[in-house]
């Protein structure tokens, strides 16, 4: 493994810490601040896509109820969605962390515009399938580049900036049941080529920024860097990654059986209807969004290494208390999960970026992937388990994932010129 190098002002900010970085250009950028109307733009971009990726999970109720569907396929969909994604996402980064690709993301983007366009007229689950996978492979696209970009954007405000990218990728997953609710259950299956239109807006405004982005790069390579004393080792950082994906793992995991069940949980304990429970639903995200926005800026102020231990052991007492919770209780306590398990997203991309700033794309993709990879099998097997078990049993079990945030006494303390 390579060993960690300092992050100095004129390479952490630069478009690739890849081989074609263009150190002068990076420097200014930190002197200006960050570029809020770049920031904005891949924001709006995350949004717009993970808007389309949660309209999947959201329309579980339609699709199950008209193809006869058990638990177990419905996580299929699911892993078929993420497993491109999580597949992918690191081979994306290891090739744009040598050859920066500005125009990938718009490109990346049509593949979930035919995904979606494939989904609203399959009619057999095999191709339900095909057309989950092509949204996965766009997200797959997405991320890696998209999160150097926010970086390079940041003007130095690392978790500032990671906060941005990913506010708009929260509220973005919020608002599918929200959509499904006052479209897809209406209008049924074939409404959902609708939103292909918003693929076709975020193609437009990710070409855009790929003009903007392709100045940034030059022909030219980064200046070697010295490593600072103070940064941890090769073994400390092999520890630190493995520490930071068990967290994610645990993080990922429950949001997942949240984000995949959680509509059938209700339906099944409180028999609410499916547009009701796609509401109760878009609170926990929505407020999973809030929370992705603050964690971020907090990570830059006092640590992230905080942050994470806060995120994540902070939100077992209430994961706890949840199967045990009356309907309005479950609102509430499902909001306070949302908030605090949401605030570990940033500062632990950040970390684990910062810990290898020279595979800064590979490591995105790798931590995006991992999310994705997690979500996805973790609801196919939370799935088999339901079909099993029933689907109460699985929030019991999923009650006790936030206590792995026990292992975050393990990450090493990081330079403050690092943070």
């Amino acid at each position: 493994m390579n060993k960690p190098v300092i992050v100095t002002e004129e390479t952490a900010t630069a478009p690739v810490v890849v081989s074609d970085a263009a150190p002068g250009l990076a420097a200014k950028a930190a002197a200006a601040g960050p570029a809020y109307i770049v920031l904005a733009g891949i924001s709006f971009s995350h949004f717009l896509n993970d808007t389309m990726q949660s309209l999947i999970a959201s329309v579980y109720p339609i699709l199950k109820d008209a193809y006869a569907l058990d638990y177990a396929q419905i996580g299929m969909i699911t892993l078929a969605f993420q497993f491109t994604a999580s597949l992918l996402q690191p081979v994306v980064g290891h090739f744009t962390d040598k050859k920066a690709q500005p125009f990938s993301l718009a490109i990346g983007m049509g593949f979930t515009f035919f995904g979606l366009l494939l989904l609203s007229v399959a009619h057999l689950y095999p191709i339900i399938l095909i057309a989950a996978a092509l949204v996965g492979l766009g997200s797959a696209v997405f991320h890696p580049e998209s999160a150097r970009i926010a970086r390079l954007a940041s003007g130095g405000r690392y978790g500032f900036a990671q906060s941005v990218f990913q506010l708009g990728g929260s509220f973005g997953t919020s608002m599918g049941p929200v959509l499904a609710a006052l479209i897809v259950v209406p209008f049924g299956q074939p409404s959902i080529a609708w939103f292909s239109s918003i693929a076709f807006l975020a193609i437009v405004i990710l070409w855009r920024i790929g003009v903007w982005y392709k100045p940034q790069i030059t022909t030219k390579k980064a200046a070697a860097v010295e490593r600072h004393p103070d940064l941890p080792d090769s073994r400390r950082v092999r520890i630190a990654l493995a520490v930071l994906v068990a967290l994610l793992f645990s993080k990922q995991l429950y949001v997942s059986s949240l984000s995949s069940y959680y509509i059938f949980y209700l339906i099944e304990k409180f028999q609410v209807s499916t547009q009701a429970a796609q509401l109760y639903l878009f609170l926990f995200l929505a407020a999973n969004a809030v929370g992705a926005f603050f964690g971020g800026p907090l990570g830059d102020r006092f640590g992230r290494k905080y942050v994470i231990w806060f995120s994540i052991l902070g939100a077992l007492p209430f994961t706890l208390a949840l199967p045990y919770a009356g309907l309005y209780a479950s609102a509430v306590l499902t909001v306070f999960i949302g908030l605090i398990i949401s605030s570990a997203t940033s500062s632990i991309i950040v970390f684990a970026q910062e810990l290898m700033p020279h595979r800064f794309g590979m490591i995105s993709g790798v931590f995006f992937g991992v999310a994705f990879g997690i979500g996805g099998l973790g609801a196919a097997v939370l799935g088999k388990l339901a079909d099993h078990t029933g689907i109460a049993f699985v929030y019991h079990l999923c009650a006790f994932l936030p206590a792995l945030g026990l292992l975050a006494v393990f990450l090493p303390k990081m330079p403050k010129h690092v943070r």
